[in-house]
């Protein structure tokens, strides 16, 4: 028997790498099978560990501005043909901010312009951006001002970070912009699609989850608006409108607007590195998983992804989640076979994500010998 493992991380639990060790670990107690691991992303959390694990390279390691301003340990990986992987969540990410700290209006993607600069410097010419998972709602303003951009008020200052100051901007001036940013390539990967501005754009799909209150919201939707509008009148051309310059608060906008990035499916991007089309058209069974399964898994997310590959080839997909949520059953319609969630009993979110090895593992055993049992039946 051959079984491939292809997971996304549990975020804020377990990364791809240690969900696909317990799966693996759960199927080697039912089965003396062929694993074949590979360690997904959809361009959040584990993009940059995902693409190394296929293509191979290296991590960097750097300090650099966090979303609220105070340094934070953050990396980019450097791939064996040069390539920079970026993840914004490791500088800008809402994993980077306590819960009660939570606040779009003051945080910044300086960080991830930081890093940029950076794998510029290591001699990085080619891009590959991961947008899951932000905290901030800036449209990528402090992306820029951190590659020289300056963003400036009537008085001719600086405005400060954060998407609650963008009402501030007079004049965008890109005359000290890293002129290395035009020697380059980027790649976006991300699966959001949204607008920069209105009722489907940044702010009032994403901005809650941030810590955005109601009003918070028409603020920040306001201001997006308003910075776009300068923008325009800086470079001629707009973006607020293209599919993806909402992702991460905004931040594919300004990618798009003044790096010339092109927007990919983050899940694309990472199945054709790791060519998992024949490894899944080579298996007998998949296994996929990801902290949280809904509706909006369906949308360019990892098991979806895996799962309309394997309904090409009759393969059954099997996705184990942290928790089934709202229409969860979309899925189906995808590809999948069977979800599950891994609990087992009553349980706090805290209690699931601490012992998630132990449960990932027991329930892939379980799910495997269900397997086997209905292939000895034939």
């Amino acid at each position: 028997m051959k079984i491939l493992v292809a997971p996304d991380s549990f975020k804020g639990s377990l990364s791809s790498k240690e969900v696909l060790k317990a799966i693996s670990e759960g199927i080697r107690r039912a089965v003396n099978a062929e694993i074949v691991g590979v360690p997904i992303a959809d361009g959040g959390e584990g993009t940059v560990d995902a693409l190394i694990a296929s293509l191979g390279g290296r991590i960097v390691d750097v300090d650099v501005v966090g979303p609220l301003g105070n340094v934070v340990k953050s990396f980019f990986g450097i791939l064996n043909d040069g390539t920079a992987v970026i993840e914004m969540a490791a500088s800008s990410g809402l994993n980077l901010v306590p819960n009660d700290m939570r606040n779009p209006l003051i945080t910044t993607t300086y960080g991830v312009g930081q890093l940029i600069k950076e794998a510029l410097d290591k001699g990085c010419r080619k891009f590959i951006i991961g947008v899951g998972g932000s905290a901030t709602n800036d449209g990528g303003a402090g992306m820029i001002q951190a590659l020289g951009v300056k963003l400036l008020d009537e008085d001719g200052k600086d405005i400060p970070y954060g998407g609650g100051n963008l009402h501030k901007l007079k004049k965008v001036d890109i005359s000290s912009i890293d002129r290395r940013v035009y020697e380059s390539s980027f790649i976006v990967a991300s699966d959001v699609t949204n607008p920069l501005c209105g009722e489907n754009g940044a702010s009032y799909v994403y901005g809650p989850q941030k810590g955005a209150t109601p009003e918070m919201v028409e603020i920040l939707d306001d201001n997006l608006r308003h910075y776009a509008s300068v923008v325009k009148e800086t470079l001629g051309k707009d973006f607020s409108d293209v599919p993806g310059a909402g992702a991460a608060g905004g931040l594919g906008f300004s990618l798009m607007a003044f790096l010339n990035a092109k927007i990919r499916s983050g899940i694309d991007i990472v199945m054709e590195a790791s060519n998992i089309d024949e490894k899944v058209k080579s298996c007998d069974i998949v296994i996929t998983g990801e902290g949280n399964t809904d509706f909006q898994t369906a949308y360019g997310k990892a098991p979806a992804g895996i799962a309309r590959i394997a309904k090409k080839y009759g393969k059954p997909v099997v996705v184990l989640s942290g928790g089934l949520g709202k229409n969860y059953k979309d899925l189906y319609d995808v590809g999948v076979t069977s979800m599950f969630s891994i609990v087992d009993r009553p349980m706090t979110l805290q209690e699931a994500m601490i012992n998630a090895k132990k449960l990932i593992s027991d329930r892939a055993e379980d799910i495997i010998r269900i397997f086997i049992s209905g292939r000895n039946s034939k």
